[in-house]
């Protein structure tokens, strides 16, 4: 059975700069404010490709929300350990939110990338500002409320804040929204009013993307595009 890897997300370069450290399909990173439904979209995509996409478990120092599951949804782990792999080199990138610490360590990349999956990371702006200083070369993909308003009121829904963290969250994601617009972070911007017409919006900003680098690559022999319509992996 075919299975198709977009052109683009064959081209990674490895964390360290060595040729074969991080050798894989070229990771996705999925970024946006808390509330804008990275998530909700995430699990869609794990959901439909699931021989496809694999994703970057993160670690973090805060706890568990009611329902999350670690190793799956995080790594939690204590201030102390998170510190010393920070410190020790074992994170591609980390940032402080509310008090709680966030990072992607190069293990966690590695394992999705040795099945030979493509690697999605969930990471806030603090994140993709640090890896955009590393080698790894990821698809950018920024997801966006279609409004503060909106974004406020899905998350006091959730009801798992305190009113001074989430204001922190609205805070922060004001400066998420603005940092979206600087030309060239993102490869694309979606904004996630309807889910159904934001998750198609996603699989086709990753057909773009892909078919930009495919026809860069033209002269190859073979080439494999995405086809998100009909699920379906063709070899040209």
């Amino acid at each position: 059975m075919e299975r198709w890897i977009p052109q683009n997300l064959l081209d990674l370069k490895c964390i360290d700069g060595s040729p074969h450290a991080m050798a894989g399909p070229r990771p996705v990173v999925l970024s946006g404010p808390s509330g804008a439904g990275k998530s909700t979209l995430l699990k869609k995509l794990m959901k439909e490709y699931d021989s496809i996409f694999g994703f970057s478990v993160s670690h973090t120092t805060r706890n568990p929300r009611p329902g999350e599951e670690n190793g799956k949804d995080y790594h939690y782990v204590t201030r102390e350990t998170m510190q010393a792999g920070i410190d020790n080199g074992e994170f591609i990138e980390n940032a402080v939110f509310s008090g709680n610490m966030y990072g992607t360590s190069k293990a966690a990349v590695q394992d999705v990338q040795a099945k030979n999956l493509i690697c999605i990371l969930d990471i806030d702006m603090q994140g993709v500002r640090n890896i955009k200083t590393t080698d790894l070369n990821p698809i950018y993909i920024s997801i966006q409320p279609p409004s503060m308003e909106v974004l406020e009121k899905r998350l006091r829904e959730r009801k798992t804040e305190s009113e001074e963290n989430l204001q922190k969250r609205l805070n922060a994601a004001k400066v998420d929204m603005q940092f979206s617009k600087e030309p060239g972070v993102f490869d694309a911007i979606i904004v996630n009013d309807n889910l159904e017409e934001a998750y198609g919006q996603l699989k086709n900003a990753l057909l773009e993307v892909s078919d930009h680098y495919n026809t860069a690559s033209a002269s190859s022999n073979t080439s494999t595009r995405f086809h998100p319509c009909t699920h379906q992996m063709k070899t040209f």
